[in-house]
């Protein structure tokens, strides 16, 4: 079977060059009229309690980083202390992990992994917190004021798990969480202890989102709603991307559904999919793959990675 696993170390893979195909593939194509949405003054809300905080914690998914970070949020925090928090990092293998721990700490980025769900990383990101905005009371001590608890704001796209974060932080549900985008509809304060205060923030993604392969991978892992999007169609680039991941291929592909793969005809493989299971019903089919790679069933990887 050609390139059953692609035979590539995933630290020698060219991420750069699939980033150039999911390009190409989604060149032209605006499958996206959900997300269109004016969250303007959502956008103006977060933008003045961001002056508030001492220190932001940006929540992104683990497995696509870049495609989870809004494009105009170096912008709104100019030189306010930030955390990246790379959610779900059960989704993900320990290389990629890794590369991403690398490519932040050349950075000189905090980053800390992980899930939410389960409340992995939770202490460790209380500690960071607390430590990165130490100096605010030292500040307000020198002035003869008394303490005050550290302020940070969470901030993140739809579904990246912001509210399940915090209610793993505090140890109980104070927060709606739902494994489906919006679920947050305001700005909301959570007292942490003495010491902390959070603000839970709605999604807040671009509101026209131009960037098509990133919107691709949205939807891919689910982090805009069903309805913004064509299921057959993000389906169809979803197989073509896994034939192509060192860590997934062809081989994985056919083992799962008994249909060949050859990395170029996502659609067609949707289609003989429809054909064999579903009597030729292609939502049902791209559905399944969908589903299939959200929970793991090709094992789990990243669909991004910094580049060589």
């Amino acid at each position: 079977m050609e390139n059953s696993k692609l035979d590539i170390d995933p630290g020698e893979f060219d991420w750069a060059e699939l980033e150039a195909d999911i390009c190409h593939w989604t060149k032209g194509y605006v499958p996206f009229s959900g997300i269109l949405v004016t969250f303007g003054k959502t956008e103006k809300e977060l933008k003045d309690q961001l002056k508030l905080m001492d220190v932001v914690i940006e929540v992104r998914d683990a497995r696509i980083p870049l495609a989870t970070s809004h494009p105009q949020m170096d912008l709104w925090l100019g030189n306010r202390k930030r955390i990246i928090v790379l959610n779900r990092e059960d989704m993900i293998s320990a290389s990629d992990r890794n590369a991403w721990a690398s490519y932040y700490a050349r950075q000189g980025t905090k980053v800390i992994f992980a899930n939410g769900q389960l409340g992995m990383g939770s202490l460790k990101l209380t500690r960071l917190a607390k430590a990165l905005a130490d100096g605010v009371n030292i500040k307000r001590k020198s002035k003869g004021l008394l303490p005050r608890p550290v302020r940070a704001g969470i901030v993140g796209y739809p579904n990246v798990g912001k509210s399940s974060l915090i209610n793993r932080l505090l140890k109980r549900r104070m927060c709606p969480a739902a494994p489906r985008p919006g679920v947050t509809r305001e700005l909301k304060w959570v007292r942490f202890g003495k010491d902390l205060e959070l603000l839970d923030s709605p999604g807040i993604i671009p509101m026209r989102i131009n960037d098509q392969s990133a919107a691709i991978k949205l939807a891919i892992c689910d982090d805009i709603g069903e309805r913004s999007y064509d299921f057959s169609e993000v389906a169809a680039i979803l197989v073509q991307i896994l034939a192509r991941l060192p860590a997934v291929g062809n081989k994985a592909l056919y083992n799962r559904y008994k249909i060949e793969a050859d990395g170029r005809a996502g659609r067609n493989f949707v289609e003989k999919l429809a054909l064999k299971l579903f009597n030729g019903d292609t939502h049902q089919a791209a559905f399944r793959i969908l589903s299939d790679f959200r929970k793991g069933r090709f094992g789990w990887s990243a669909l991004e990675r910094p580049s060589n």
